[in-house]
């Protein structure tokens, strides 16, 4: 295992990005249980894998789904789609701007 040091995690800018309020006994054991999870990352990131191929899944399984298959019974025409909307401009639905802060 390599001798490097590894960086103190600042517990409180990642609990303030993440908008989780922590006690002073939380950050302390967040501290310890993360800056252990970095040192095993550090032990893999050791291990040698320039001859492993890479891999998304290793259970065999493939894609289950079916095509895309249009139901042209259930289409409808805009003029049909826009029948019920409470206003529409241009063929589109007219809705009121929802500005969020």
């Amino acid at each position: 295992m390599s001798t490097k040091q590894m960086p103190a995690i600042d517990v409180e800018r990642v609990a303030k990005l993440a908008m989780l309020p922590l006690t002073d006994d939380e950050k302390k054991l967040f501290a310890s249980q993360l800056s252990s999870i970095l040192s095993y990352v550090a032990k893999l990131n050791e291990v040698d894998t320039t001859n492993v191929e890479p891999t998304a899944q290793v259970t065999g399984l493939t894609n289950v789904f079916r095509e895309d298959e249009v139901d042209t019974t259930r289409i409808l025409s805009q003029n049909e789609a826009l029948k019920n909307a409470p206003a529409s401009y241009n063929g589109f639905v007219k809705v009121k701007v929802i500005i969020w802060r």
